[in-house]
Order: C-alpha cells, then sequence, then structure tokens
C-alpha cells in the first residue's frame, strides 16, 4: 500500500488520467438531463407506451436536484403511468412523493382525481368519496376536469351499492404470494449459521474448510440460507462514453431495474438525493442504505463506477465492518499471515486467530464459541491467495485502491470511515484542505483491508442471479435467462468446494442465497457446488482453463473420468460436426477432420466447418431480430433454412439443433399456433435432456415453456402432466415459493376447475 501512495500521486499523470476516465462514468445530478428525460417521458406516454415511459420518468426524478418542484412533477407524470399500468398501490405512493416534494397548487386537482380513481379501482371506497367531496366543494374545475369528476363520482356510488359483493382482480405484478406451497422443514445449525443441522464443517490441508452431510439428503431439502454479508448491483452494459458526449442514454441497465441495497425489482424507484446512479424501491431502502455506506459512497460513484465492482465491493465490506473490527483484524494479520505459504503453517496460524475458540477445532473464521458466522471475521479469514497472484494483478489492484482511499481523505470522508461521526442524511461532503499524497494511518489500514478483499474476490466472489425476462414480457409465453445481477460475499456459501459435477443448487431471492440438494447425498459425503465450469457444457480443457483463476486442479469426479486413456468429452461427441455425405461423426484432434465411417472417409477442414457454423449462427441471430420487429412469417423461413443447413454438417444432438427448435417455438407460440409451438419445443426438451439431464434445471426451465404453450393451446391433459413434471424439477432446485412454481400451481388450478366434459374431451 505503501508502493501505492508513492506511485500515485496528484501531480503524475497516472491520476490524471483516472479522473478522464470517471467523467466518462458521471453520476452527479444534472437538471438538463432531467428535463430531457421528462419530455422523452411524455413522448412515450402520449404514444401509449407506459412501461416505457415509466422508467424515463424515473431517470428524470434521479437527475432533478433536491427540494426542487421539478422532482414533484416528475413523480406525478410518473404516477399516471402506473395508473395505466394498473399498479394502483404504487401510484398512490408516487402521488404521496409528489403532493410532499411540493406539486403545483394550480395542477393539485388532476393529481387528486387520479388518486380517487385509485382509491375506487382498490375499493377504498370512503376515501375515494372523501376525496370527491374536497374536490367537488373548494376547487374550481375546468370543463374536462369537471366531465371527469362526475364520472368517478357516479362510479364510486355504483360501487357502493355492490360493495362487498365483488372485487377489482389485482393486476398481475402487485399480486403477492398466490398459491403457497407446502412450507419446508428446516432445522439450523447450531455451528454454522444459516445452515442445515445436517450438515458438518470440515478442515484439512488438501480440502480447506468444507462442508459434509452429518445424516442423508434427499434432493431439495435446503442446505444453506444465507444473506449475503456485502453486495453491490452490477451496473450492467451500456455503451462508453467518449469524450464530449452526453450520458443521456434512454436505455434501462440493472442500475435502473433493481434496488441498490435489497436487489428488490424496481417499479417506481426512490432516487438518492445526492446522486444520480442509486436508486431504491423504498424510502426505507434509501436511509438504510445511507446510513450503512452510501454516505461515504455517493461522492464517489464516478470513481467506483471506473474501477470496478470488485473494488466497489471491497469498500463497502469495509464500511460494513466497522473501522474497529478491520482495524483488530489486520492488526492480528501482520502476526498471522507470516510464513503461511504451506498449507500446515496455515493451518497452525489459523488456529491462533482471534476468537479461534476450542469448539471451532481452530478451523479459520470460527469465533470463540466455536460457531462459523456468517460475519466480517470469517469474511477476512477467506484465502486471499497472495503469493499466487500475478505481480501486474497485485499492482492494478493496489493502485485501485490507493486511489479510493485518497480519494476519500480529500473528499473529507475519512471520519465516516471509521464511524466517528453521525450520520447526518443526505448531507454533503466538505472538500479536505489536506493536500499530502500521504494517506493518515486509519486510511492505510483501511487500504490494506480493502486490498486483501479485492485479492480475495478473485476466489471467493459469489454472482447474484437473477431470471430475466428476453424481450417484451407482453406474450402468452415468457421466456427468461440467468444474468448477473450482483456481486457479493457469501462466508458460509463460500466453504462448499467446487466440483464439476456438484450435488447442490443455488438460487437467490433478492440478497439472500439458498443452496438445496441437487441429488441424494449420503452421509460423510462431501457437499460440493460448481463455480462455473459444468461437465455438461464444457470440455475438459475449457473447465482447468477457467478453473485456473481459483489456484487450483479439480479432480472431481467427471475430471478425472475424462483424464482416463481414450475417455471421450461427452460435451465433445454431442456438439460434434457430422460428415455432409453420411451423416457420420467427424473426428480428429489436427486441423483435418475425418468421417468416423471407414467406407466414406470423407475429409474436411476444421477451419472451414467452424466458418459454416460461425456463418449459421449469424443467420439465426437475423430471423430473432426479424421476430422482434413483428415479420414473424419470414423469422419463420429463414429459422427452417438454417434448420436444412444444419443438418448438413452438425451432429443431431448439437445444442444449436436444440436452440433452433426452441427459437421456432418461440415465433409458432408468437402467432398463436400452439400445436405447432409445442411439437418443436418437445424436439428443443429432448436435445436438452441429453446434454443436462432429465433432472436438471435447464430440462425444468424448458418444460415451464412447454406448460405454458400447452395451457395457452387448451391441451389441458398434456399441459396437467407437463406442469406436474415441471413443478418437480423446479421445486428441487428452487424450492416451492419460487415465482415459477406459483405460475406453475395456478394454471394447473385454472385447467382443473374447467368442466368434467371438456377435461375429458381435451
Amino acid at each position: 500500500v505503501r508502493l501505492g501512495c508513492d506511485l500515485l500521486r496528484s501531480e503524475e499523470r497516472e491520476e490524471a488520467a483516472l479522473l478522464r476516465l470517471c467523467r466518462r462514468a458521471p453520476t452527479d445530478k444534472e437538471p438538463e438531463a432531467a428535463s430531457w428525460y421528462r419530455e422523452q417521458g411524455n413522448r412515450e406516454f402520449k404514444r401509449g407506451r407506459y412501461q416505457a415511459a415509466l422508467r424515463l420518468y424515473s431517470k428524470a426524478a434521479s437527475h432533478e436536484l433536491p427540494g426542487s418542484p421539478e422532482v414533484s412533477v416528475c413523480f406525478a407524470n410518473r404516477s399516471a403511468a402506473l395508473l395505466h399500468l394498473g399498479h394502483f398501490e404504487v401510484c398512490l405512493e408516487d402521488i404521496a412523493r409528489a403532493e410532499s416534494h411540493g406539486y403545483p397548487e394550480r395542477l393539485l386537482p388532476k393529481l387528486l382525481l387520479r388518486k380517487a380513481e385509485c382509491l375506487l379501482c382498490l375499493e377504498r371506497l370512503q376515501d375515494a368519496q372523501d376525496i370527491l367531496r374536497v374536490l367537488e366543494s373548494k376547487i374550481a374545475l375546468d370543463g374536462v376536469m369537471t366531465t371527469h369528476l362526475t364520472r368517478l363520482k357516479k362510479l364510486s356510488q355504483q360501487k357502493v351499492k355492490i360493495s362487498g359483493k365483488q372485487r377489482c382482480p389485482e393486476p398481475a405484478g402487485e399480486a403477492h404470494g398466490g398459491i403457497q406451497g407446502e412450507p419446508e422443514i428446516w432445522e439450523e445449525n447450531k455451528s454454522i449459521s444459516g445452515a442445515s443441522s445436517s450438515l458438518s464443517l470440515g478442515f484439512d490441508a488438501e480440502r480447506g474448510r468444507h462442508l459434509v452431510a452429518s445424516q442423508d439428503i434427499v434432493p431439495g431439502q435446503s442446505l444453506v440460507k444465507e444473506e449475503a454479508f456485502v453486495s453491490v448491483l452490477c451496473p450492467g452494459e451500456s455503451l462508453p462514453l467518449q469524450d464530449g458526449d452526453t450520458a443521456w442514454d434512454t436505455r434501462a441497465t440493472n442500475a435502473d431495474l433493481y434496488c441498490h441495497h435489497c436487489l428488490r425489482q424496481l417499479l417506481a424507484s426512490v432516487p438518492c438525493q445526492g446522486c444520480s446512479y442509486a436508486k431504491y424501491c423504498s424510502q426505507h431502502c434509501a436511509d438504510k442504505a445511507w446510513q450503512q455506506y452510501h454516505r461515504t459512497e455517493c461522492s464517489l460513484g464516478a470513481l467506483l463506477l471506473t474501477l470496478g465492482v470488485f473494488c466497489h465491493v471491497a469498500l463497502r465490506t469495509v464500511l460494513l465492518a466497522g473501522f474497529a473490527e478491520v482495524s483488530r483484524l489486520v492488526a492480528w494479520s501482520h502476526h498471522g499471515d507470516k510464513n503461511l505459504q504451506s498449507p500446515e503453517a496455515r493451518c497452525k496460524a489459523l488456529s491462533e486467530a482471534p476468537d479461534a475458540g476450542a469448539g471451532g477445532r481452530g478451523i479459520p473464521g470460527c469465533g470463540s464459541n466455536g460457531q462459523y458466522q456468517s460475519s466480517y471475521q470469517a469474511l477476512f479469514h477467506l484465502l486471499p491467495h497472495t503469493e499466487q497472484h500475478s505481480p501486474e494483478h497485485k499492482f492494478l489492484c493496489v493502485l485501485s485502491v490507493v486511489a479510493i482511499c485518497k480519494q476519500l481523505q480529500a473528499a473529507g470522508l475519512e471520519a465516516a470511515v471509521l464511524n466517528q461521526e453521525s450520520p447526518q442524511q443526505w448531507s454533503k461532503p466538505e472538500t479536505c484542505e489536506k493536500t499530502s499524497d500521504e494517506l493518515s494511518p486509519e486510511l492505510m489500514t483501511v487500504a490494506e483491508a480493502m486490498l486483501r478483499h479485492v485479492l480475495q474476490l478473485q476466489c471467493n466472489a459469489q454472482a447474484i442471479t437473477v431470471m430475466q425476462e428476453l424481450g417484451p414480457g407482453d406474450g402468452a409465453v415468457v421466456d427468461k435467462k440467468p444474468v448477473r445481477l450482483a456481486t457479493a460475499f457469501f462466508p458460509v456459501l463460500s466453504l462448499l468446494n467446487h466440483s464439476c459435477c456438484p450435488n447442490t443448487s443455488v438460487s437467490f431471492r433478492g440478497t439472500a442465497a439458498t443452496v438445496r440438494a441437487s441429488q441424494p447425498i449420503s452421509s460423510g459425503q462431501e457437499v460440493l457446488h460448481c463455480y462455473g465450469p459444468h461437465w455438461c457444457r464444457m470440455r475438459l480443457a475449457e473447465r482447468q482453463q477457467l478453473l485456473s483463476q481459483y489456484f487450483f486442479k479439480c479432480r472431481c469426479r467427471a475430471c478425472l473420468e475424462e483424464l482416463q486413456p481414450g475417455a471421450k468429452s461427452v460435451v465433445s461427441t454431442r456438439n460434434s460436426f457430422c460428415c455432409p455425405k453420411c451423416q457420420a461423426q467427424m473426428q480428429g484432434k489436427e486441423d483435418t477432420l475425418c468421417c468416423s465411417n471407414e467406407a466414406c472417409a470423407t475429409s474436411a477442414s476444421r477451419d472451414h466447418l467452424s466458418g459454416r457454423l460461425e456463418d449459421l449462427q449469424q443467420q439465426i441471430k437475423k430471423a430473432l431480430d426479424l421476430l422482434r420487429v413483428g415479420k414473424a412469417d419470414q423469422a419463420i423461413k429463414m429459422l427452417l433454412k438454417c434448420q436444412m443447413d444444419a443438418g448438413t454438417f452438425l451432429s443431431p444432438e448439437h445444442l444449436l439443433m436444440g436452440e433452433m427448435e426452441d427459437h421456432l417455438a418461440q415465433v409458432y407460440a408468437t402467432l398463436g399456433k400452439w400445436q405447432e409451438a409445442a411439437s418443436h419445443l418437445k424436439k428443443s426438451i429432448e436435445i436438452v435432456e441429453m446434454h443436462h439431464g432429465p433432472s436438471s434445471v435447464e430440462t425444468g426451465h424448458e418444460l415451464f415453456k412447454l406448460a405454458q404453450i400447452l395451457f395457452n393451446g387448451f391441451a389441458v391433459s398434456e399441459a396437467l402432466s407437463t406442469i406436474q413434471r415441471a413443478e418437480g424439477i423446479l421445486s428441487v432446485h428452487f424450492g416451492p415459493q419460487c415465482a415459477q412454481i406459483q405460475e406453475l400451481q395456478e394454471m394447473k388450478a385454472c385447467l382443473s376447475q374447467l368442466p368434467r366434459n371438456i377435461l375429458q374431451r381435451t
């Protein structure tokens, strides 16, 4: 860290270059941007594109200065979009925000009429009538609004007459829960926080800390339920700005779609009052984030976005831990980290760590009571592998950490970092007059801890993923894919070692992770998690290359089997090229591939076949582009042509063959041709099962789509059997409360209520 301070000086060109880079990721509030976004939102609203208008009004609100009257207009405009989308409760929240931020008196009648309409739709009749009486007696209305008021009064009177007999249907997206599944049986481990009582903690020189089944475990059983110690939202993809460009981009990224504190999906965001970047699902989350870490991070937004999410996680980690705990463990590390090159020495030194009691049997990270908690103590003891990282990587990391700490010092935020001041809501830090390039001893300690955490993250970062809809999401069949939402530290989840053929599945809900058994686990067997490279998706060489970042060589069952003489990768066999003449598999390790059928003896260049594959993928992409612009018939023709071409040089089991069947099913579903869609999707499922297994999460997602198609196509008996199978698979991986299970149960309930004569016919 001292070296980094000497190198990164204010008069040097490196710091100036960093400042230029930060200007490409602006996070300050810009009233001009707010006006522009609001105008764009108004245009979309007039076109009836209320979802697009909603997001643009949110962007406008995030750029308005605190206390400005314009922010109330943003909330009011957004409430109109929410009303049209049927989100009545959230609409009322935005109306309240507009009123509290000084909405202009002359426009208030329009806002109150909207409020009354929402209350009527929510069957809050008395509240609605009170507002209508106020409007009628005290406020002068123009002709259009008088007509609207009269209509609402009549509607209110009609609703009073039928009150209690029926209710307005709640719009999709506001319903909570739905049909509830069976509650899971859970008994927490007394020694490992957030872990099931069916697990025990082990430690040895070869495997380090690891979890072992202390009793037989069945598929779907929950093994770990842990809240992230720290998580940081990944901003998502956006076009890099060039010097002179504006940041007024209308596209929505993760930063616009999810709460920056709890990671819940945003509908009507609450903006940070200090920057334009941070957005929250509620004032509660905004206040909590400010108190815990954002009051320190707020003015550093551009720098943190420039340096990347690992640096951001490292800073937030020390802010959440508190300086007292950070300095205690850093001081211990000066003694404990010496001579830890061998596993034996590491075991000995870590057993002497603070709070490592006899109950924990010297296992690093355990407290004085012998318990392994999801705490900073446990997080600090995750291995940074300092000796394994390249000098270049460590050099870059230390410069990044020093840049953050120097900015903290220059911005007068040192006291906030050291927890020496009470949090003042929305107060801007005063710039420090200190011009020295030296960090204070306390910030040196913070920098040292941050550097440790940045190095730890390469092996211990956990990606929080979410199933995100592909396309507009307004079709009868919703296609989803997992996307990285945030990067986090989970101290207990980090106990799981890797296997290319794991026996667990991990799912996320907000900042919480749940680990479930994906197959039977016998007592005494290690509980294993896949770090990414899975034997069903990658060849051995590809897996080993990706795993090199974790500084170990995998020796799981799948890897050992593929290392046997004459063993062939399942992925290589199924995703192989086939002979253009006889359709037999092409084989060979060199540039020239030969037909495996000796009677044929056809040969072809690997580069030529790979080129054909790339061309095919480009054609498929063009077909999907046609579908997005509503040209479904042309998309079908192009996909069928691609399918014929693929059949001349790809194995029938090739994953791309399955993807084309899936795309064809999507197009036919768009046209409402459910029978054709189901036929193509069934062929896709056969290939997915071949690659990933009949009980895999991939198969579960495909069956979920098939259930939607059969449901919409009124194929009742087949839909019910598909729903049952999809439920069985998805509940193992995600639990009975997941959104897809809830939707499947709603479809099943709807189909089961059909008259008996219809059920018999279908």
